[in-house]
């Protein structure tokens, strides 16, 4: 298969403007951006199929622009379930400032930002240079302007599509840049795009445009910053650990479309691991593959190690072969129960409500059923206290081969 086959294989094609856009993909090397606004200070696992479709690009020998959107941060891409909340230039700095940091990092993109060619325009230039061009019917006909409609949309997100346009018309006047790729919801921003374009520069203009399938959650929501449990590229905000279990708890139904958007595995290594899923599920190879490749590629080996590491440690109790760090990492995402220390350990199993009963608390610990922070014990009054935490005020219990539960010490 050619390139652009395969990136229809793993279900990165969602639209094209016109069909010259397979043969610019497969043999030409153009120049295309996509873009982002900083509305939070960290990119998001929902983010990340995009920009390896922009590597992808690039390693094929096409020149990616990354477009960190300090002037559309301020008015906000409208959402279908409504207004977005407006961030203050403070905030908005702060975002633009991390972003920068982490996509040169991670990627080393060429960076604009729409800022430079919008901050010194005023409302007429707007309104006379670009706004002429906008026909508020067809700006209506746009999809995610049509969901808003019967709950209203206000001016400013109404008026997004038109900066964006301006965006993909700069990129082409100063840099060649003739194609935008982005999620499926940017395809009405993105045509708009092309005709600002065409209408300013002459209907015989080659630019272009592709978007994307989001990336959905086994239950057909996305992953976004205003989703509950956002899963962060940032590791300081979603640790290499967290992220490796996050992947590899992915649903059956979900990972072999994971592994073709996620990962640069050939399509040789995508199926057979299809059919290890199919024929030997319980290996969990696939998810396994999955998790590695994306805590590698964007974290390095080290932090891959240590995800391992505490992985195999919180499975097989050798909690104490684990650094602080580790340590926190294994915590972090545990579920939490309070409890007051300096009790004896079957009051302890009582107060957390890990035993139900006295007497069920001493069976378990005479037992050798019970362990604390990984070593065994065998002692009923064996006192529950600040100094024998496992890392800060966290004290880790083990009743048996698989109940595990993290408790915060008062």
């Amino acid at each position: 298969m050619n390139f652009f086959e395969e990136l229809k294989w793993r279900g990165l094609i969602n639209d094209i403007t016109s069909p010259e856009v397979e043969d610019v993909i497969n043999n030409q090397k153009v120049t295309f951006y996509i873009g982002t606004d900083p509305t939070a200070d960290s990119l998001h696992i929902g983010h990340y199929s995009s920009l390896l479709m922009a590597k992808r690009l690039e390693q094929h020998g096409h020149h990616p622009i990354m477009l960190v959107g300090g002037a559309t941060g301020f008015i906000g891409d409208p959402k279908a379930t409504g207004e977005r909340n407006m961030l203050t230039p403070e905030v908005l700095k702060h975002n633009f400032d991390c972003l920068h940091e982490q996509i040169s990092k991670l990627w080393g993109f060429e960076m604009v930002n729409n800022l430079d060619w919008t901050k010194d325009m005023t409302v007429i230039d707007f309104l006379r240079d670009f706004g002429k061009f906008f026909n508020v019917n067809y700006m209506l006909n746009k999809e995610t302007v049509k969901k808003r409609l019967d709950s209203g949309i206000s001016y400013t997100e109404f008026s997004y599509m038109i900066l964006q346009s301006l965006d993909f018309l700069t990129l082409y006047q100063t840099k060649n840049c003739v194609m935008q790729i982005g999620g499926q919801d940017q395809w009405g921003n993105i045509t708009s795009g092309l005709e600002l374009i065409r209408k300013k520069c002459g209907a015989d203009v080659k630019c272009y445009g592709l978007t994307m399938p989001l990336i959905t959650k086994a239950d057909g929501t996305k992953f976004g910053k205003s989703e509950s449990g956002t899963v962060w590229l940032d590791p300081a905000k979603t640790s290499p650990y967290e992220l490796y279990q996050f992947l590899f708890n992915t649903e059956d139904a979900k990972v072999i479309e994971y592994l073709k958007k996620l990962t640069f595995l050939s399509v040789e290594e995508i199926t057979k691991l299809e059919e290890s899923l199919k024929n030997e599920p319980h290996k969990r190879l696939a998810q396994k593959a999955l998790a590695q490749e994306v805590v590698r590629d964007l974290h390095g080996q080290e932090e891959l190690d240590s995800a391992l590491k505490i992985t195999d440690a919180l499975f097989r109790g050798n909690l104490q072969n684990l650094e602080a760090k580790e340590r926190l990492s294994a915590v972090k995402n545990m579920d939490k129960i309070e409890c007051n220390a300096d009790l004896n350990l079957v009051d302890f199993l009582i107060q957390t409500k890990i035993a139900s009963s006295k007497r069920e608390a001493r069976e378990w610990i005479n037992g050798n059923s019970i362990s604390v922070n990984g070593e065994k014990i065998k002692d009923v009054n064996y006192i529950v206290s600040l100094d024998k935490a496992y890392i800060e005020n966290y004290i880790l219990i083990k009743r048996g081969k698989k109940n595990n539960y993290c408790v915060i010490l008062k």
